[in-house]
Formats: C-alpha cells, sequence, structure tokens
C-alpha cells in the first residue's frame, strides 16, 4: 500500500510546495521541481518527513526512479535531515551538496550525537528520525556556479555563507527564483498582512556570520530574482521589496548580541533570548500583524530559542577569536 502523500501545492511552473510536518503545519517546507518526468528535491525536511514526499511522487503518476538530484540546501536536520533517507529511497539520485556539508551527509554520525545532545533521545527519534549515510559514490560536491541540468531546466548552486558556512540556494533559470533555505530568512504566512510577507533571519546554531550573510543576499539580488521559494515558508514574491528589511533583522540582532558582548555570565543567553522575543513581537507588531503579543510570541518560540542560541555561540566565537 503507497504512503499517503504529504500536503503539496503546485506554486509555480514545474515547482511543488510540499509541507514536512515538522512540528506544526506551516513551519518547514521542501520542493520537487519537475521537468517533463524528471525530478529534483530541494531540501528533504526530516528522515520521518520522506514516505510523505514519497507518497506526492506517486500522487504525481511518477516513480522515485524518476528523481535525479537530492539537494539539501545546508544539512540543519529541518533541511536535509531526511536526504540519506530519500537517496535510499531513489535509486537513481544524486545528492548536490555544499562542500563543508558533504562528510555529514556521508558519516551523519556527528549530527546524530550533536542532535541528540541538544534535543534528547526520545525527542530527537520522534521529531526527526534516524539519519541514514549517503554512500560517498552517489554525491557530488557543489562548487559556486555549478549548474545541474534536469530534463532541460537548468538549476544553478550558488554559495551563500551566513545562516551556516555549508549553506547554498539554487537559482532555476526557468522561473527565475531561488530555493534559498534560510538564506532569504523565515517568513511564516500566519504573520502575512496587507504589507505583504514579514521577515526575519534565523541566527541558528553555530555559524552566524552576519558580514558574511549581507555579501550573499548582494549576490542572490543580483540575479534580479522574480521570486524566492523559503523552506520557511513557501514562495514569496518581489524580493527586492523585501531584502531591505531581512537586512535590518541580520544587523538587529547581531546588535542585540553585541550589546551583551561584555557581559559573558550564566544569564546572558536568557537575557539574549527575552530581547530577541521582544524583538520579533514588536516586529510583527508594526507589520501590521493583528495577533496579540502571546500568540507571535508562541508561534515564534521555537525561532527565539534558536536565534539566542546561535547568537551566544557567535560571542563566543568572537571571544575565541580576540
Amino acid at each position: 500500500m503507497s504512503t499517503a502523500p504529504a500536503p503539496y501545492r503546485h506554486i509555480d511552473a514545474g515547482i511543488y510546495c510540499l509541507e514536512t510536518g515538522l512540528y506544526r503545519h506551516g513551519l518547514a517546507a521542501c520542493y520537487l521541481v519537475r521537468s517533463a518526468d524528471r525530478l529534483a528535491f530541494i531540501d528533504t525536511g526530516a528522515a520521518n518527513s520522506v514516505p510523505g514526499l514519497l507518497g506526492v511522487i506517486a500522487d504525481l503518476g511518477l516513480t522515485p526512479e524518476h528523481v535525479d538530484y537530492v539537494i539539501p540546501t545546508h544539512v540543519h536536520l529541518d533541511h536535509g535531515g531526511g536526504a540519506g533517507t530519500l537517496m535510499a529511497a531513489c535509486a537513481n539520485a544524486r545528492l548536490i551538496i555544499h562542500p563543508k556539508g558533504a562528510t555529514h551527509m556521508i558519516d551523519p554520525s556527528r549530527l546524530t550525537a550533536g542532535s541528540t545532545a541538544v534535543y534528547g533521545e526520545e525527542a530527537f527519534a520522534r521529531d526527526f528520525g534516524a539519519l541514514t549515510p549517503v554512500p560517498e559514490a552517489r554525491v557530488v560536491i557543489a562548487a559556486d556556479g555549478d549548474t545541474f541540468e534536469l530534463a532541460g531546466r537548468t538549476l544553478k548552486f550558488i554559495d551563500t555563507p551566513g545562516h551556516a558556512n555549508h549553506h547554498g540556494c539554487i537559482y532555476d533559470e526557468t522561473s527565475r527564483g531561488f530555493f534559498t533555505g534560510d538564506t532569504f530568512g523565515i517568513s511564516y504566512r500566519e504573520f502575512d498582512t496587507a504589507a505583504g510577507p514579514w521577515l526575519f533571519a534565523p541566527t541558528t546554531p553555530v555559524a552566524f556570520d552576519p558580514d558574511a550573510w549581507l555579501a550573499s543576499l548582494d549576490k542572490l539580488m543580483a540575479y534580479s530574482p522574480q521570486a524566492m521559494y523559503l523552506t520557511h515558508y513557501g514562495r514569496v514574491q518581489h524580493p527586492a521589496d523585501l531584502v531591505d528589511d531581512l537586512r535590518a533583522s541580520i544587523r538587529a540582532l547581531a546588535d542585540i548580541a553585541l550589546a551583551e558582548e561584555d557581559n559573558a555570565d550564566a544569564e546572558r543567553e536568557s537575557r539574549i533570548k527575552t530581547a530577541v522575543s521582544a524583538y520579533l513581537v514588536a516586529g510583527a507588531r508594526a507589520h501590521g500583524v493583528a495577533l496579540s503579543d502571546d500568540a507571535i510570541a508562541e508561534l515564534l518560540s521555537l525561532d527565539t530559542e534558536l536565534n539566542a542560541q546561535g547568537l551566544e555561540v557567535w560571542l563566543k566565537r568572537r571571544a575565541k577569536a580576540r
């Protein structure tokens, strides 16, 4: 019996947005690109997401053998945690990955150990599932500017450090859009207003680099993209109208951390978390979001926690470099 497909939508020419089911609906997506009868996944969700992804392939009247590429934008579990499981099901696929992420896909033991330490064994198994190694022979390490052909549709890998040092975005020449992972920020649909989407930067551990991130945004915008396909969450259009707000978010979150740089006590991360929450709630409110402050804070609780952790790690890294 085939697995039920994950919820999905056809959002652009040959582009499907798939719900990965992590934590709540509308938090984490991945994308399926179709050209003729050939398929490419960009991001995968967690390992627990993969049965639903395979169900989407079947719902489209195709099989896993039609998948040519699996392309995690980076190896954080909500983006690449399911890559090994998906590759095991898709015998013809090659994994396209940033040079600094390849070792974690081939041998995910360090990812597993680190993630289990953060989440605990029970929560890790429940929310993400076991990480499956990808055979090295099926891994293609992508350099900046490399292109990959999908039945006449060109996908281009762009190195975009800042959120993570192993992050890449994928430019689709057909849609003139980027699959941005976390590089073009987070924009949940619950916060859309008459003013459009609201974006903020995810400063998740462990490699936040604001200067590199700002340079990566400049690199993306040089393509004059028409749309950005965000893992968190969905398509946003007219990115030229949005990018300055994202730049401001990167700078503001860095400033929150820098204000605490000389206060390296045990409570620093807690203070950063409080400041991040206040900043995000105020930003949503200024955008015209009608939800209560408590409802906004609750929807953003995971992001607030991860942003605070990432900013604390960034400050510790800066201290070591002094």
